[in-house]
């Protein structure tokens, strides 16, 4: 399909932002499917199907539903489905070819996952069977089930994950989720439906159709929730833009073989570096990756196992870059070993990474210097300063654990294990590390006037780690040595007990923990700093090092 040359420019009327519109195939996206209608998710999907690359097909329900959501009816989708249906030869809740649909948020600026997202809409038990049949993937069919029910239970039902958490433990005890056969995923989707039943006091929706209204509901309402709303006031975004909501068809990250799931950014988010930062998993899905409860870590497996995927997925990262004219974040699924986009924006990013970005960008001829100097304009030497732990003769630093680092830089601070503590430390001067079990959006408060985060799960490119990437928090993930023990209010980090309170150092420049508090001094890159003032006509300091110490911090 192609998107107007004049659809970023147009203003957006009421009847444009109450409409709903069609991805797909070779027709031209209408004039007044614009950002604003369609929210950026939506839009720049239907920009990489005009690129050539492969991207599931979808319908859109414009923003202007967002502030009267009680008007979305089936009837309003429907006849939207029915061409969804026909493009893609399956049906919502056939029993021998079933449609399987994805509903996701999208607002007209990018709020990394504030907002909600539900996945295998359309599975029941009676549909289970023509899954099956049509995959030839019984283990696909009972996995996308017991994530359905556990994924609706907890955003449409308002269920607490820790009651499907449960029972996911209890059938996979040490074992690791995504090495489960069928037998056992259908074990856990028995037990998520009598769990379902326990906690919602009613059983799990078997109509698709109920299934699909109710979920498309929980996404526009998922606009108001409390994360929602504390990250636009955080970043100064109007309440009223409302999101739109895209159901798509699904793809199988967990189909096994060569089918997986990851998140990417088409350069380094933390240092500008020239090369794609990727975390993948394989038979997994997409909210494994960026929920921030799964760790991933890098993209190495991928490239070993199937290197032509890689192959193509740098290509598509490079085509990405080169149109959007920016570095961008991408997620993506591989369902035996065919590559789907299902979304890019441009990503969040460290002052160092902002400024080579720009530069390098420029030095490519991808951005011109106007655009060049208008991305860095701000930055300075004290912005490009970078902190770092300080060597100190004769004595040896030695960590205690590592972890993933989503954030470069080093804090020093007491272990907090929820927002009150933040709040109530943070308030008498005293600087808080945030310390969790995932790392999830639903701590934003907490994080923005936190220190820094470090969590037992989660990847680098979870949603949570963008944002606090995009706050200067530094932020270490998946510390997989680390256990949290709630009741007793301490923490156990490679074999080392701290309580609440205790002070520990993260080092995001390469992932280590320390106890206590370490000497951290800042440091800039003169280099970088150099090719920055000549961009902006500053007279430069003489170039000598890489890296100029400037002072010992605390």
């Amino acid at each position: 399909m192609s998107v107007s040359a004049t659809s970023t420019g147009q203003r957006a009327t009421k009847d444009d932002l109450k409409r709903i519109y069609f991805i797909g195939g070779k027709r031209p996206l209408q004039d007044a499917a614009t950002t604003a209608v369609l929210g950026f998710k939506a839009y720049n999907l239907a920009k990489m199907a005009a690129l050539g690359l492969k991207v599931p097909p979808a319908f859109v329900i414009g923003t202007g539903y967002c502030a009267d959501p009680q008007t979305v009816v089936p009837q309003l989708w429907q006849p939207a489905l029915a061409e969804l249906e026909a493009f893609t030869g399956l049906k919502l809740g056939d029993v021998r070819r079933p449609l399987l649909l994805s509903v996701r948020s999208g607002a007209p600026v990018s709020m990394p996952g504030m907002m909600e997202t539900l996945l295998n809409i359309g599975l029941t038990d009676a549909t289970i069977p023509g899954l099956i049949r049509l995959t030839g993937h019984p283990r696909l069919a009972w996995d996308a089930y017991r994530r359905l029910i556990a994924g609706y239970g907890e955003v449409v039902a308002g269920i607490g994950p820790e009651h499907f958490e449960a029972d996911l433990a209890a059938i996979r005890q040490d074992e690791d989720e995504r090495s489960l056969d069928f037998a056992s995923l259908r074990q856990v989707a028995q037990l998520h439906l009598e769990t379902f039943r326990r906690e919602a006091g009613a059983p799990f929706p078997q109509d698709p159709e109920t299934q699909l209204s109710e979920a498309i509901s929980a996404i526009f309402r998922s606009w108001g929730s409390e994360k929602a709303m504390a990250y636009r006031n955080l970043h100064d975004l109007s309440h009223e833009m409302g999101t739109a909501v895209t159901v798509q068809r699904m793809v199988f990250g967990n189909a096994g073989g060569l089918s997986g799931a990851g998140v990417g950014f088409t350069r380094n988010p933390v240092t500008g570096d020239h090369k794609p930062w990727v975390d993948f998993l394989f038979n997994a899905q997409g909210e494994d990756v960026v929920s921030g409860r799964r760790t991933a870590r890098g993209h190495d497996e991928l490239a070993a196992v199937a290197p032509q995927v890689w192959e193509e997925l740098v290509d598509a990262a490079a085509l990405l870059e080169r149109h959007f004219g920016d570095m961008q974040d991408f997620e993506f699924t591989v369902q035996d070993g065919v590559l789907f986009l299902l979304q890019t924006r441009n990503g969040k990013r460290t002052p160092m990474a902002t400024a080579r970005i720009a530069l390098d960008l420029l030095a490519e001829g991808v951005i011109d210097v106007e655009t060049a100097r208008e991305r860095t304009r701000g930055l300075d030497r004290h912005a490009l300063t970078v902190r770092s732990i300080g060597s100190d003769v004769g004595t040896a630093l030695h960590p205690i654990a590592s972890a993933a680092s989503a954030s470069s830089g080093v804090v020093c601070g007491e272990i907090a294990l929820a927002e009150a503590r933040v709040r109530e430390r943070k308030g008498a001067g005293i600087s808080v590390i945030l310390v969790r079990s995932d790392a999830e959006t639903r701590d934003i408060a907490a994080l923005d006037i936190a220190d820094g985060l470090l969590t037992q799960r989660g990847a680098r490119t979870s949603h949570a780690a963008v944002v606090a990437r995009q706050l200067g928090k530094v932020c270490l993930v998946g510390c997989e040595t680390m256990a949290i023990d709630a009741a007793r209010n301490e923490v156990n980090i490679g074999g080392t007990i701290f309580p609440e309170g205790a002070v520990i150092t993260l080092d995001g420049n390469n992932g280590s923990i320390y106890p206590g508090a370490a000497r951290i001094v800042a440091s800039v890159q003169t280099e970088l700093l150099a090719r920055l003032d000549a961009l902006h006509g500053r007279s430069a300091e003489p170039a000598g090092k890489s890296a100029t110490l400037l002072a010992e911090v605390g």
